[in-house]
């Protein structure tokens, strides 16, 4: 029972986490209709500046240094992608997207080589234990960072002006635009914060338990992919619900693939998508994903 409760919590906070880089996917394609495949390298950029000044700026500082770097990254890669796909669709956005990916995470992985790097962070080792079940200061920090970030995100999103502008250009762009909904600067505004969250994220994925951040680390922001995929992409409560269901699948995954046998081997890697896929099958538009309607 101490096991489960353990697994349970780890899969929790591992969800919180997946989230912040799940609402990424999300806002972005909500605002531009653009899959960002290159957040991973946004958020390996993020962490990767996070290492570099926590040193001389103290961890604060650098997290917020990180977030700004990771925020103006993928803004630029939101202006690339506007012009590079203009007037040719979405799609080639997209395309565009994963190319940027390809560059940045070669030239991080330059330059971070094959060392784990240590962002900083208060927490270190320090484990919390109250009723034989042990959970590591980290995992607790990142449930509650997230969920703190996670809350402002939906506080905006549903009382400011940024979050109504997006919810109309989200219904109907055409419409929005002539209401005077600045849809360029809308975009990128999300595109940054996007990138922010990441940031963020990448603190905790580097945390203890891991090792710290090293060039493999970005590819982590694939297990949110499924996150938002299976609460629906144009849902940000259904990324928070979606990452919820894949940190505890892929935390069951890890923590009973011993008593699988041959089953169990590999299994918490492809977890995700199997909840993904399963999910998918019932609910073509994800756990909370808007419906298309065709007229025939």
């Amino acid at each position: 029972m101490t096991t489960l409760a353990e697994t349970v919590l780890d899969g929790v906070a591992l969800g919180s986490v997946y989230a912040l880089i799940a609402l990424g996917f999300v806002v972005v394609f909500k605002a531009s209709g653009v899959m960002n495949f290159a957040h991973g390298s946004v958020l390996l950029l993020g962490g990767w500046t996070i290492t570099a000044g926590h040193s001389a700026l103290g961890f604060p500082l650098a997290v917020l240094l990180g977030a700004a770097a990771a925020a103006a990254a993928s803004g630029l890669l939101y202006l690339l992608s506007a012009r590079g796909g203009r007037g040719a669709g979405v799609h080639v956005a997209t395309i565009l997207t994963i190319g940027v990916d390809l560059v940045l995470v070669t030239a991080l992985a330059r330059g971070i080589g094959a060392d784990f790097l240590a962002t900083g962070d208060p927490w270190g080792t320090a484990v919390l234990r109250f009723g034989g079940v042990s959970l590591a200061q980290s995992r607790l920090a990142g449930i509650v960072v997230s969920a703190a970030l996670i809350g402002a995100f939906f506080a905006a999103f549903r009382w400011s002006r940024w979050g109504l502008s997006m919810r109309a250009a989200s219904a109907d762009q055409e419409a929005a635009a002539l209401m005077g909904v600045r849809l360029g600067r809308m975009r990128l505004t999300a595109w940054c914060a996007a990138g922010a969250l990441a940031a963020v994220a990448a603190v905790f994925l580097a945390a203890f338990p891991a090792p710290g951040l090293d060039r493999s680390t970005g590819q982590l922001a694939l297990a949110a992919f499924p996150a938002a995929i299976l609460g629906g992409m144009d849902s940000a409560l259904g990324a928070l619900a979606g990452s919820i269901a894949i940190g505890l699948a892929g935390a069951l995954a890890a923590g009973y693939q011993d008593r699988l046998g041959p089953l169990g081997e590999g299994l918490p890697a492809v977890a995700p998508y199997l909840v993904m896929i399963v999910v998918l099958l019932v609910r073509p538009a994800g756990l909370f994903g808007s419906k298309e309607i065709s007229r025939v």
